[in-house]
């Protein structure tokens, strides 16, 4: 069975109940993404009032950006690769330790149609969550799909486990 892909609307959708939780708890987030290429903040500060609770996102697409803008340790991304856990924890955590906020979500994988390399095919991605008060995550999903398919999952992936951290704590 495939899955449907999120349409714009479906990921305004999305992004309302996320606006609406921080808002609700004075609260705000920021986004650090590589493939999706600052989608997720297009896609949160496409609602009128958002600055009131997305503070920043960040497009770290190479490895030096990740270095320089997030303090991706090179020894992570020399051990683990860009797609990796280990990195969207470190880009998740770094963003957050430089942004005045108290969520980020972090996003690193490969949308394709090339890119692939042994044991992480195209449609792989990984999404990293910290928040305050809360141990740092990260997940890995396989996506299938075109580009824009994995990039569009890969919005909603992060936003509905964004929503599911803040709902848990």
């Amino acid at each position: 069975m495939t899955m449907m892909i999120p349409d714009d609307a479906a990921l305004s959708e999305l992004a309302r109940p996320l606006a609406a939780r921080l808002i609700a708890r004075s609260e705000r987030m920021a986004t650090a993404e590589s493939c999706t290429g600052g989608m997720i903040a297009k896609v949160l500060t496409d609602l009128a009032g958002s600055s009131a609770w997305f503070e920043r996102g960040i497009v770290s697409y190479s490895n030096e950006a990740k270095a320089e803008l997030l303090g991706v340790p090179e020894a992570t991304l020399a051990r683990f690769g860009a797609v990796s856990g280990p990195t969207v924890i470190a880009m998740a955590d770094g963003l957050r330790s430089r942004a005045p906020v108290q969520w980020t979500v972090s996003v690193s994988g490969i949308a394709g149609p090339t890119g692939d390399v042994p044991g992480k095919p195209v449609g792989t991605v990984f999404i990293g969550w910290s928040g305050a008060g809360i141990a740092t995550s990260s997940s890995r999903f396989q996506f299938d799909g075109d580009r824009d398919a994995v990039r569009r999952r890969t919005v909603e992936a992060a936003l509905q486990g964004l929503i599911d951290l803040i709902d848990a704590r």
